[in-house]
């Protein structure tokens, strides 16, 4: 079994490799460890609410867990609330593990929360629903759907 020290020193080995601006980057698989190896981690879904109703969402304890849009939807501005809404769910120092579709809105998400001084944030590689297969669908190839891990569907 893979210790919580060590996927954190994994994820800072990706970050450093490829110069991310947070603490690093970690899978599908390794979030769903550090979320049950420590209770004081925080996944943060940073989809729109219309795609966790719409689309599916983890199944994790809600105190675990933070819905902070990234974009608003139907607009798809971007959500001038972000940092507010992080802070009121967590602190600077807990370990943040964000997650979005297909692994872009949490790269953004992780990288202007530490740019706000929250320490420890950690890009969850692939998404929830991964990228497109050659039909065009996700869930097929890679992402938190893929790897088996606990979800539930609209």
């Amino acid at each position: 079994m893979t210790t919580t020290n060590e996927i954190l020193s994994t994820a800072s080995q990706r970050a450093q490799a490829g110069q991310f601006p947070y603490a690093g980057a970690v899978t599908p698989q390794e979030a769903f460890a550090l979320l049950q190896g420590d209770p004081a981690v925080r996944l943060v879904d940073v989809r729109t609410k219309a795609e966790r109703d719409w689309v599916g969402q983890v199944v994790i304890p809600a105190a675990q867990h933070l819905a902070v849009q990234w974009n608003l939807y139907p607009e798809n501005a971007p959500n001038p609330q972000f940092l507010a809404q992080l802070g009121a769910g967590t602190d600077k120092q807990t370990v943040l593990l964000f997650l979005c579709r297909s692994g872009v809105r949490s790269r953004h998400a992780a990288k202007l929360a530490t740019e706000n001084g929250y320490a420890h944030c950690y890009d969850i590689l692939e998404g929830f629903e991964g990228n497109k297969d050659s039909a065009g669908h996700r869930k097929t190839i890679e992402g938190w759907c893929k790897a088996g891990l606990p979800w539930v569907g609209a």
